[in-house]
C-alpha cells in the first residue's frame, strides 16, 4: 500500500516530522516498509508561460520558444518538444539550475539561435517516466514560483507493508483512522453527502447468488463530458500511489478505492443489454477482459453479466464489454461487497492479480458501498457534469457483527499490567468503536471496517498497540516449576528411538503427503474404500495424497542415499500415517525401518556379509522389549512372498517385518532388497509394573538338550510351550541353534535348546535338575511328539 504522505495529511496530520509520522505507523502496527521522496533533488525550475511558439530557422523538428517567468522580460528558449503551444504553463529550468543525475543547465546556442534554460518534460524532473512532451502545469500556477512548491515536490511515498489481517488499511481512510488513534490527533474525513437526484436512468439488478454478493449499489448517471479532464490534484494522488491516471472517470474510481477501500467499476451503459445480472459462470461460457486475456470460465467462478452476456469477474477484472471510453456519455456506477471465499485463490489460478481482487479476497467495508458510490457520484459531477440516476442498494444477509465481552481482568492478564478501566475506554473511542457496559466488563460491537476483530484477544492487542509496546514494563514472570509424572507403566517415545539410535539406526523425517502413483505401487490391488487420502491444495503435484504407510518415504531416502554412493543404510521414522476406517480417518502413530547393504562397516575382522531378515528382527526384538515378539510367516504387498513376516506383541498383530518385494525391488532398479518393518507405536510404549526379584547368590545350573520335530513347527510355538510351564526355578529357556541334515529323519529338524535353572534359598540337587528337564521333555513330546536327538 503505497501513498502521499501530503495526501495523508489532510486526512490527519498529527504534530509529527515525516520520520515521527514513519514511527508512529509503524509502532502501530502498519509497518513502514519503504519512505522515498516524491522527486529527486533539483533546483533552478520555475513555473513559467509560453507567450509564442515559432518554428527554428535551422532545424525542422525544433521551435524557438518565448517563455515568460511574471518578470518585466521574456526569454527566448529553443524545445523540441510537440506539445509546446502558447498560453501552456510549463516547468523552466533557469541558467544555473541543477536537474536530475547532474545535469547543469546553461546559455547555449541551439543551431544558430541561443537558448537561455530549458523547458522540461517530467522525465527530466524525475517525477514520471513520460519523455514525450513538456510537463503541463495547473492553469493556476503561480508564475515564477519555484516549480517544488508549485507541484509539492518536497512529498515523501510512504509504502506499508501490512498483514493480511488489516484490509481496512489498503485505504487512506484507513490508515488515516489507525494513525489518529495512535496519536490522538483530529480525524477530518471528507465529507459526503447524498446526491441529489437529477436524471430518471436507473438498471435493474438481480442477485442470484446473494450469498457471494451480499451487496450491490449501482447507480446510473447520464450527460457526462467524456473527454473532461482529470484534475491535477487526483493526477498527483493516484501518480503518487502507484496507479496511471486514463480518464476522468477511470481516475475517479481508482481514487474512492484509495481513499474509501472500496473498489468501484464503472460500465459504459449503451453496451448493457438489459438489467444486470451476478451469477455463477455457466457451462461454455467465455470472457474477454480488459487485459486481453481470454478465459473458459468455470463454474465456480463469480460474474457481473447483463442478460446476454458476461461483463466481468465477479470483484476481479472486467471484460472487454464493461469498460467505458472517450465517447461514454452514460456510466453505470457498480460498488458490491463480494463474499471473501468467492473471490479468495481466483486470481493465482487465473494467474493474474488486480487491485480490486486483493483487497476483496481480504474483505472490504461492506457498511460503506453506498458511501463510496455517493462519493464517485459526487466526483463525476464535479469533473465530468452529467445527472445522477437514483441509488439502487440490492442488499441480503451481511456478515454479523456480534458483540465482543472485553473483561479487564483478562486484558490484565494477558498484558501483565493493570490497565484502569477508563483508559480502556478512551482507547475504544479513539478507535470508533461501539460499546456498552456490563458491570465492569465492555461489550464491543466490531465495526464492518474491521475483519480482523472477533475475539476478546483482537480487542487486547488493539489496547496494547495504543497504548505502545514499549510501555508494557518487561517485569520477569513468577514461574512454578514442577516436575511432570512419569509413569513406570508408560515408555516414552525418547526412550524407543534410543534403543535403535544405540543399535547403529539413524532416524529420517519424511513429508505425510506423498504421491498417488507411488501409493498405488505400493498396494496394486487396494480396494477404493481404502484409497489413500487425497489433498485438496497440495504443496506439489506430485505429493498429491496422505501417506498409508511409511515404507514409501524410507524408500525414497534410500533411493536419495544410493543416488549420492552410499551403500549402508539403517533408517526409521516415527510419524503418523492416514487410513480411512468407515467414514471417519485414523491417524494412528507408527514406527517404520529400512535396512540396506552390509551388517557392520567393512573391515578387517568381520566378514563380509548383507543384512537379511534375521538381523532386522533381532534389532526389532530390541525395540519391543520388554514384550514378546511373534514372527509368523505372511504375504504382505509390500515383502516378499517368501520372506515376510507378520509380528504379534501378547497375541494381537502390530505389524510386519521381511524383504521388499521383488516386484518393488525391479522398478526402483534397487541392487539388493533392503529389510523393512513398520509397527503400531502405541502397543510399545506400555509396559508392566517392575517387580523387584531377589538376586541368588547360588549357582546357576545349565542343562542343553536337542529335540528333534516335525519341520514345519515353528520354534517359537516349541518355546512358547515350553514357557507356559516351566516351574518356578527354571530361569532362562532359549533357542541356540537349529540343525538339519544327515542323522535326521526326512522332514525334521533338531532345535538346540538351553535351560537355565537356580534357587534363591537352596542349591539345586541332581534330583531337582533331572525332575524339571523330564517335565519339560514331557511337554514337547506330548505336544509336538518331540523326541531326544541321539
Amino acid at each position: 500500500m503505497q501513498f502521499s504522505e501530503r495526501w495523508l495529511r489532510t486526512l490527519v496530520d498529527p504534530p509529527l516530522d515525516t520520520a515521527g509520522l514513519a514511527n508512529a505507523l509503524t509502532m502501530a502496527g502498519l509497518e513502514v516498509e519503504e519512505m522515498a521522496p516524491a522527486a529527486p533533488p533539483f533546483s533552478g525550475v520555475v513555473v513559467a508561460k509560453i507567450e509564442a511558439v515559432e518554428p527554428h530557422p535551422n532545424a525542422d523538428r525544433l521551435r524557438v520558444c518565448t517563455v515568460s517567468t511574471g518578470g518585466p522580460q521574456t526569454l527566448q528558449i529553443v524545445c523540441g518538444a510537440p506539445n509546446a503551444a502558447a498560453g501552456m504553463k510549463v516547468p523552466f529550468a533557469t541558467v544555473g539550475a541543477e536537474l536530475p543525475g547532474g545535469l547543469a543547465i546553461r546559455k547555449a546556442e541551439v543551431r544558430g539561435v541561443e537558448s537561455s534554460g530549458m523547458l522540461c518534460s517530467a522525465k527530466e524532473l524525475g517525477i514520471d517516466d513520460d519523455a514525450s512532451g513538456l510537463y503541463a502545469l495547473p492553469d493556476d500556477a503561480t508564475l515564477g514560483a519555484d516549480v517544488r512548491a508549485a507541484l509539492a515536490l518536497d512529498d515523501s511515498l510512504i509504502t506499508l507493508k501490512l498483514t493480511p489481517n488489516r484490509a481496512d488499511c489498503l485505504s487512506l481512510i484507513g490508515v488515516a483512522r489507525d494513525l489518529a488513534a495512535a496519536t490522538n490527533a483530529r480525524l477530518t474525513l471528507p465529507k459526503i453527502t447524498a446526491t441529489s437526484v437529477t436524471g430518471k436512468a436507473r438498471r435493474e439488478v438481480r442477485v442470484e447468488d446473494p450469498v457471494g454478493c451480499p451487496r450491490f449499489v449501482s447507480r446510473t448517471i447520464d450527460g457526462i463530458d467524456p473527454r473532461a479532464p482529470t484534475p491535477h490534484w487526483m493526477k498527483e494522488r493516484l501518480v503518487r500511489s502507484g496507479i496511471r491516471s486514463i480518464s476522468a472517470v477511470v481516475d475517479i474510481t481508482n481514487y474512492v478505492m484509495l481513499e474509501q477501500g472500496q473498489p468501484l467499476h464503472a460500465y459504459d451503459d449503451r453496451l448493457l443489454d438489459g438489467a444486470l445480472v451476478v451469477r455463477f459462470a455457466r457451462a461454455g461460457e467465455k470472457l474477454t477482459l480488459l487485459n486481453g486475456q481470454t478465459l473458459e470460465l468455470e463454474p465456480d467462478l463469480l460474474l457481473v453479466c447483463d442478460e446476454r452476456k458476461p461483463l466481468g469477474l465477479a470483484g476481479i477484472m472486467g471484460g472487454e464489454h464493461s469498460g467505458i471510453n472517450d465517447t461514454t456519455t452514460t456510466v453505470l456506477l457498480e460498488g458490491a461487497f463480494w463474499t471473501p471465499a468467492v473471490i479468495q485463490g481466483r486470481s493465482r489460478r487465473l494467474g493474474f492479480t488486480s487491485d480490486a481482487g486483493y483487497r476483496f479476497e481480504r474483505g472490504v467495508d461492506f457498511g460503506n458501498c453506498a458511501n463510496a458510490v455517493e462519493r464517485a457520484t459526487q466526483l463525476i459531477l464535479e469533473i465530468c457534469g452529467g445527472r445522477a440516476g437514483p441509488l439502487g442498494d440490492v442488499t441480503g444477509i451481511l456478515p454479523r457483527r456480534d458483540a465482543v465481552r472485553v473483561r479487564p481482568a483478562r486484558v490484565a492478564r494477558l498484558l501483565g499490567i493493570t490497565i484502569p478501566e477508563a483508559t480502556v475506554a478512551n482507547l475504544f473511542d479513539r478507535l470508533g468503536l461501539v460499546y456498552a457496559r456490563e458491570a465492569a466488563d465492555f461489550l464491543v460491537t466490531p465495526p464492518t471496517h474491521r475483519f480482523d476483530l472477533a475475539i476478546e484477544e483482537d480487542f487486547v492487542e488493539e489496547i496494547a498497540r495504543l497504548i505502545g509496546y514499549d510501555a508494557i514494563p518487561a517485569t520477569p514472570s513468577a514461574h512454578v516449576q514442577a516436575m511432570l509424572p512419569d509413569p513406570e507403566t508408560e515408555l516414552s517415545l525418547g526412550t524407543l528411538k534410543r534403543r535403535l539410535t544405540d543399535r547403529d539406526w539413524q532416524e529420517a523425517i519424511t513429508f505425510s503427503f506423498v504421491s498417488s502413483a507411488w501409493e498405488a505401487a505400493l498396494y496394486p490391488d487396494r480396494e477404493k474404500a481404502q484409497a489413500p487420502i487425497g489433498l485438496l491444495n497440495p504443496i506439489a503435484s506430485h505429493l498429491d495424497v496422505m501417506r498409508t504407510t511409511l515404507a514409501g518415504g524410507l524408500i525414497e531416502v534410500l533411493r536419495t542415499n544410493l543416488a549420492r554412493k552410499y551403500d549402508r543404510v539403517r533408517i526409521f521414522e516415527v510419524g503418523r500415517c492416514f487410513v480411512r476406517s468407515g467414514d471417519h480417518i485414523d491417524q494412528p502413530r507408527r514406527v517404520g525401518g529400512l535396512a540396506y547393504g552390509l551388517v557392520a562397516q567393512e573391515q578387517w575382522g568381520l566378514a563380509k556379509r548383507f543384512i537379511d531378515f534375521y538381523d532386522v528382527k533381532d534389532d526389532v526384538e530390541a525395540l519391543v522389549a520388554p514384550h514378546a515378539l511373534v514372527a509368523e510367516a505372511t504375504t504382505h504387498p509390500l515383502l516378499h512372498p517368501g520372506r515376510g513376516a507378520r509380528l504379534e506383541l501378547d497375541g494381537a498383530p502390530v505389524g510386519w517385518l521381511g524383504e521388499l518385494h521383488p516386484r518393488l525391488v525391479k522398478a526402483l532398479e534397487l541392487p539388493r532388497p533392503p529389510v523393512l518393518f513398520e509397527l503400531d507405536l502405541d502397543p510399545l510404549t506400555v509396559r508392566a509394573l517392575p517387580v523387584a526379584q531377589p538376586i541368588s547368590r547360588l549357582p546357576v545350573v545349565r542343562r542343553d538338550f536337542a529335540v528333534v520335530v516335525d519341520e514345519g513347527l515353528p520354534a517359537s510355538a516349541v518355546l512358547d510351550a515350553l514357557m507356559a510351564v516351566k516351574p518356578g526355578r527354571v530361569d532362562r529357556i532359549r533357542l541356540f541353534d537349529v540343525y538339519r541334515g544327515a542323522g535326521l529323519p526326512s522332514g525334521k529338524k533338531s532345535l538346540a535348546i538351553l535351560v537355565l535353572m537356580q534357587d534363591t534359598e537352596r542349591t539345586l540337587t541332581d534330583a531337582d535338575i533331572d525332575s524339571t528337564v523330564a517335565q519339560l521333555l514331557r511337554v514337547l513330546q506330548d505336544r509336538f511328539g518331540g523326541t531326544l536327538r541321539e
